[in-house]
């Protein structure tokens, strides 16, 4: 793991005229950054620029290293996920244009780079895309607004606590946690991919998970779990916190349904929208270090459907594009997947619309069977929604597969399944 924290000097480029935090490494087994380091203000003129440098390096001790000496340099990151096949890492490199990339083997320039705004921190490859690669940039403003909201939800002591970071830290999802307990001076261990052994021994009180990765472990050897990437299973142990948010808001900005300090969301036309000092600058496009800004006054629409109540909190249906108009009835997936989730047998399952010339679509579940051998009927599928939810929800149709698709972070590509 990354080693302790323990000496500063200022950062050495002319183009940031201003001092940055670095902190020597060693082999220790874990991290404890101290607050501010790595950490630059935002410029003083959008005119400033810095390099953008792709970080091609496995999840763990090194990636670390290498992301707080390119920000000392002032410079921004852009993970790359090691687990891209050869062709999609070429058309991530091309479109968004770094000036060179750090691997395994050392750094190689690159041709025909775009510079990054002074003051950029990250640019996060939006997951589950496809096409053309979309480049999410975070402000080091961005970034510390981030850390220092979710922190305080959690009433992390940096004395006393200890981050885990599991997750690739390609993503927001794994990268937010780094970027926590760099901001607050928590404790930091690193591991490569996630492994319920490991995970539950390496004394950590803090962790981020996902939905799959939850079940695979004792939720009571940790103060704190944060959840997220796809929707939560029913009846949650107490110390496991429900987060929405995305790569475009630097990971969790509503947790348990109240958003953090700071975070406004509203509901337009039955659509969330989201705004805060932790939200992107821009999108990256690869012809500007100036990028394009999706937000209108401040407002970023998510694409997301919700509610937002009197009180202020945040229900979170799911993807826009994800509705099943059955019938001229409206099916979420994410509560029909919760119902289904509890059949005996089910071991995963998402909620698709597949079309119907009656109906327009009608509801289909797409199980993975806990033994293929005796999977569950439909009949056992049906039953169980009627008991719970709407007519109109109950699945007409039941699809086994051997598995879900998913992105690196866990959330059920729900596109893919209607396209197969």
């Amino acid at each position: 793991m990354v080693g302790t924290a323990r000496s500063a000097r200022t950062a050495r480029t002319a183009r940031t005229a201003r001092t940055a935090r670095r902190t020597t490494a060693g082999a220790s087994g874990t991290a404890r950054g101290r607050p501010g380091n790595g950490v630059r203000s935002a410029p003083s003129t959008a005119a400033a620029v810095s390099r953008l440098v792709a970080v091609a390096l496995p999840s763990g001790d090194e990636f670390v290293r290498t992301l707080r000496r390119i920000w000392d340099d002032g410079d921004a990151v852009l993970p790359v996920d090691l687990r891209l096949p050869a062709p999609a890492r070429a058309r991530l490199l091309s479109a968004l244009r770094p000036d060179r990339i750090v691997d395994s083997s050392g750094t190689t320039r690159l041709a025909d780079p775009v510079p990054a705004l002074d003051g950029d921190a990250l640019v996060l490859a939006t997951s589950g895309t496809t096409g053309v690669p979309k480049g999410v940039v975070l402000t080091h403003d961005a970034v510390r607004a981030s850390a220092a909201a979710t922190s305080e939800r959690l009433a992390v002591d940096p004395a006393n606590h200890h981050w885990l970071a599991c997750l690739p830290l390609a993503h927001v999802g794994g990268l937010s946690v780094v970027c926590r307990a760099l901001h607050t001076g928590t404790r930091l261990t690193v591991h490569p991919a996630f492994d319920p052994d490991a995970a539950q021994s390496c004394g950590a009180t803090h962790v981020s998970l996902v939905p799959t990765a939850l079940g695979r472990i004792d939720p009571s050897r940790f103060t704190r779990i944060v959840l997220g990437g796809a929707a939560p299973p029913t009846d949650l142990p107490p110390n496991v916190v429900c987060t929405y948010g995305m790569t475009e808001t630097g990971s969790g900005i509503v947790y348990d349904g109240v958003p953090l300090a700071g975070v406004g969301v509203r509901a337009v036309d039955g659509e969330l929208q989201v705004r805060g000092p932790m939200l992107l600058r821009a999108y990256r496009d690869g012809s500007t270090p100036e990028g394009v800004d999706p937000t209108v006054d401040g407002w970023l629409a998510t694409g997301d459907a919700g509610t937002v109540d009197a009180t202020g909190t945040v229900q979170v249906f799911g993807r826009s594009g994800d509705v099943v108009v059955t019938g001229a009835q409206k099916v979420w997936p994410d509560p029909v997947e919760a119902v289904l989730a509890r059949v005996p047998g089910v071991a995963e399952v998402a909620v698709i619309g597949r079309a119907d010339p009656e109906w327009g679509a009608v509801v289909t579940a797409v199980v993975v069977p806990a033994d293929p051998a005796r999977p569950p009927t439909l009949a056992d599928l049906q039953a169980a929604v009627r008991a719970e939810l709407a007519p109109y929800c109950v699945p007409r149709r039941v699809e086994l597969v051997d598995a879900l698709p998913r992105t690196a972070l866990g959330k059920v590509q729900r596109g893919r399944l209607r396209e197969a």
